[in-house]
């Protein structure tokens, strides 16, 4: 499918402007890694509790291979392997698998998992904690599980929790929030509590995605962000780029791209969330085809994280 509408003899070249850093961050090859190497180990099934990642192209890769996507523990088989999602699972998700004798693969961004733990140190040493987050995304619910905690979210605008402004406190935020939002929001709770612990919990993927999406927003005339509506990461992206000025797209892939949104325009701006194949990026820039690709920023991430112990010794990482 080629989406780039018929050039008329006054129309200029269209250029795509192509966003770096861009699509999978470490968390999700490693949780995609999980889900294949424990199909190779353990054959299918695979239950996945939860999207492993917030992309339909992804999760449906995995499925073909055998691995079954549940919302509930409690649909799993007894005795089955299950893998708990990149996004992270309150411990009555573990609670339930241990009573239904399930073996559990904990796919939990590491990034994750030390928000986690940083609301349990907290908790114990008796701050009042305060979570920002988007209400109903399952990273915050399985944050919120680990303590207790008041919800801050920037799109309800529930206002800050009545205690004393003298109360010790600790701010935790969801890893892939914006990074503009969430300092307003930080802004406003140390307005009531000038003490306040804020730690810095936006992942570096989530930061460097948007840096560049708003370098490259500023040299284009619209911009497509390639994820699925329910990526957080990928959400924010496009509001990064509106922000901008720029009017901005989110799509799953080609099937869903307007070709009267490049009508008139000679520079198409590109970027991807930390969930998103780079394969769907590149049949994007195929539809366009646009004259020239041009990269835009230059920071490159090297980051990897270990596999869960259970895989560790065993079937070695894909491809």
């Amino acid at each position: 499918m080629n989406a780039r509408p018929s050039k008329g003899a006054a129309e200029g070249p269209l250029d795509v402007y192509l966003s770096s850093p861009r699509g999978f961050c470490a968390g999700v090859v490693r949780a995609v890694d999980i889900v294949e190497i424990a199909l190779q180990r353990f054959g299918p099934p695979i239950y996945v509790k939860h999207q492993i990642v917030h992309n339909p192209h992804v999760v449906a890769s995995l499925e073909a291979k055998g691995a079954v996507t549940v919302e509930d523990v409690d649909e799993i088989p007894e005795g089955a392997h299950v893998v708990f999602s990149a996004h992270g699972s309150a411990p009555d998700d573990f609670a339930k698998a241990r009573r239904r004798g399930l073996r559990v693969i904990d796919a939990t961004c590491p990034l994750v998992t030390r928000v986690h733990n940083e609301a349990k140190k907290y908790e114990r040493e008796g701050k009042k904690l305060i979570l920002i987050g988007h209400r109903g995304h399952q990273e915050v619910r399985g944050t919120m599980g680990q303590a207790d905690m008041h919800l801050m979210d920037d799109r309800e605008r529930d206002g800050l929790p009545g205690w004393q402004p003298e109360t010790e406190i600790a701010v935790l935020t969801q890893t892939t929030l914006s990074v503009d939002d969430t300092a307003r929001v930080v802004k406003e709770i140390r307005g009531r509590f000038p003490n306040a612990m804020v730690r810095n919990d936006i992942c570096y993927a989530t930061t460097n995605r948007q840096e560049s999406a708003k370098l490259m927003a500023r040299q284009v005339d619209v911009v497509l962000v390639i994820g699925a509506q329910n990526s957080s990461n990928c959400r924010r992206l496009q509001e990064v780029a509106r922000a901008e000025g720029v009017t901005a797209y989110l799509i799953n892939g080609p099937a869903e791209l307007d070709p009267g949104w490049l009508s008139g325009v000679e520079r198409v701006g590109i970027t991807s969330g930390a969930s998103t194949p780079e394969d769907m990026v590149q049949a994007v820039i195929e539809a366009i085809n646009p004259d020239r690709v041009i990269p835009i920023g230059e920071q490159e991430e090297d980051i990897q994280f270990v596999l869960p112990r259970e895989l560790r010794d065993h079937s070695p990482l894909p491809g």
